[in-house]
């Protein structure tokens, strides 16, 4: 009978947070794990009753295993077709429980893709794990001045763009409202949800549909999802879900996930951006295909 160490009992506690951080950093689950599976080894030869705080302890591991990990993914970034957008986290698992309880939503994830990696390491680890500056700083390799410029910085850029926390509710009713619309085709009532600079951003790696550039302003963003709305066929289905942290919807061709939408919503509960994955490979499903 194998005999489960007491280390690998502490890290199966906390291994959500470990790739909870890693996915905040890259964007995608597939590298999230491959940094969790790093974390582990290197946490085996770490004895357990020498830390004092196992989480904030395999957080700053997975921190510092993702921040090497991302020279690596950004070249791949920049071959890809189209815009890219992180992978949704859809299906009912640690991770999406974990980013739910902390309000990590879809558009956040996607503004944090905006701000340089260290940024966003900090920012994961300061205001989601709440780990002390001091800390921070360790797993970067910074002084904790620095720290606090890097925090500052991804706040000012993230948190004003996602309208700040506790906003789970109101999301909620935006989304429907934006549903609803869609659903009844009225351009008008769709553009009235929608910020003056709203973006639309559409991620078909390649493989399936999509737009190959964001699209901008409410009436060109209304006229787009109307548009790929007007193209479903009667095997459609349509849910409201959960896609990250936030309210999101899944749209299903059969028993195929074909595309999950989120959207970013401001302190005005108007729309700021509308994020479509279609990509079949960040929605663990094979692409159509293409003769049918």
């Amino acid at each position: 009978m194998t005999v489960v160490r007491d280390g690998d009992a502490v890290f199966t506690a906390h291994r959500a947070t470990v790739v909870a951080v890693a996915y905040q950093v890259l964007g995608t689950r597939a590298d999230a794990e491959d940094v969790a599976q790093d974390t582990y080894l290197r946490w085996r030869d770490v004895d357990p009753g020498t830390v004092q705080d196992p989480r904030a302890y395999l957080a700053t591991m997975a921190a510092r295993g993702a921040l090497n990990a991302v020279r690596a993914r950004a070249r791949r970034r920049e071959e890809y077709p189209g815009p890219w957008l992180p992978e949704p986290v859809v299906t009912d698992d640690p991770l999406r429980r974990l980013l739910v309880r902390e309000q990590l939503t879809y558009a956040l994830s996607v503004l944090l893709q905006d701000v340089a990696p260290e940024q966003r390491a900090a920012l994961v680890l300061r205001d989601v794990l709440e780990l002390p500056y001091a800390a921070v700083a360790a797993a970067l390799d910074r002084s904790e001045e620095a720290v606090r410029q890097l925090v500052h910085r991804a706040r000012s850029r993230v948190r004003a763009a996602s309208g700040g926390p506790d906003r789970a509710p109101q999301d909620a009713a935006v989304l429907e409202a934006f549903v609803a619309a869609v659903a009844a085709g009225d351009p008008q009532r769709l553009v009235g949800l929608l910020a003056p600079e709203v973006v639309l951003v559409s991620d078909g790696g390649g493989k399936v549909s999509a737009a190959r550039r964001p699209v901008h302003g409410a009436q060109d963003v209304a006229r787009f999802v109307l548009g790929v709305a007007g193209r479903a066929d009667g095997g459609t289905r349509v849910e409201l879900g959960t896609v990250n942290g936030g309210p999101g919807v899944l749209v299903h061709a059969g028993s195929r996930l074909d595309l999950a939408l989120a959207l970013g919503v401001d302190a005005q509960g108007r729309v700021t951006g509308v994020y479509l994955v279609r990509n079949p490979d960040k929605l663990g499903a094979p692409a159509p295909d293409a003769r049918a």
